[in-house]
């Protein structure tokens, strides 16, 4: 008796939450900048700047003169497979189940025909990477963006994404299914990517961070107009306006 009470509560638990989970209604896609502590986000921009121009640009330029392009591309390949497990997860969270399936067989397809990962034939047999996270599941949820932050050593978010990417660190199923030298291949395969990706991209950050009259300026507006539009699935009818005044005065 005991047992099924236990089973009809969970039941109706669980048809309780599936229905307040239905109920959310997706917050709506901002405009404008929401910067209420601008001048410390400064500072901290300010510290990543100097991080990058004293070891991130150069080990990134290191790293892509001396690894050949079909090996960074393999890294990168192998990082983005593990990903995949935690994408799942916040697909089923957001509802999007047909994502749900599609990362799945994209995750199955990589790791076994694709050497682990380090080869993206899913993407050459038409399934192609549909990246999500657990910032883009609480804005599925309806939590708002809340205020523009500069993380150190991370760089520009919200107070939603940055609390999305705290949890995308926990939620990775991988991250209990490997130990040792796999935990050690993921990490470094991870780190690789980023310093692969600050060399495929310099000339763009370069002129972001040394080049622009005011780089925080247009590293927050350049973070909030993709990660909006990424959020609203290319749909964002608006982008910001650099020559409008954001802050509506």
């Amino acid at each position: 008796m005991a047992s099924f009470g236990f089973v009809r509560h969970f039941r109706v638990s669980a048809l309780l939450a599936a229905g307040f989970l239905a109920a959310c209604t997706a917050a709506p896609i901002e405009r404008g900048v929401n910067d209420p502590i601008e001048a410390q986000n400064r500072q901290t921009h300010s510290f990543n700047r100097g991080v990058d121009r004293a070891f991130v640009r150069p080990a990134s330029e290191g790293y892509g003169t001396i690894v050949p392009s079909p090996v960074r591309t393999g890294v990168s390949n192998f990082a983005s497979n593990l990903n995949l497990p935690g994408q799942v997860l916040n697909n089923l969270l957001q509802f999007r189940i047909e994502d749900a399936g599609h990362n799945t067989f994209r995750f199955l397809v990589n790791s076994t025909f694709g050497l682990a990962g380090l080869l993206d034939v899913a993407t050459e047999a038409g399934l192609e990477n549909r990246a999500t996270d657990f910032g883009e599941t609480l804005h599925v949820w309806g939590a708002p963006e809340g205020a523009y932050l500069e993380l150190p050593l991370v760089g520009p978010s919200t107070e939603r994404h940055a609390a999305g990417r705290v949890v995308d660190t926990l939620i990775n199923p991988l991250n209990f299914a490997i130990d040792g030298p796999a935990r050690t291949a993921s990490t470094g395969s991870s780190v690789a990517a980023r310093f692969g990706d600050r060399y495929q991209y310099s000339d763009l950050v370069d002129s972001v961070l040394y080049e622009s009259e005011d780089g925080y300026a247009q590293a927050r507006l350049l973070y909030l107009q993709n990660r909006r539009f990424q959020l609203s699935g290319g749909a964002q009818p608006d982008y910001l306006d650099p020559y409008e005044d954001v802050y509506g005065e």
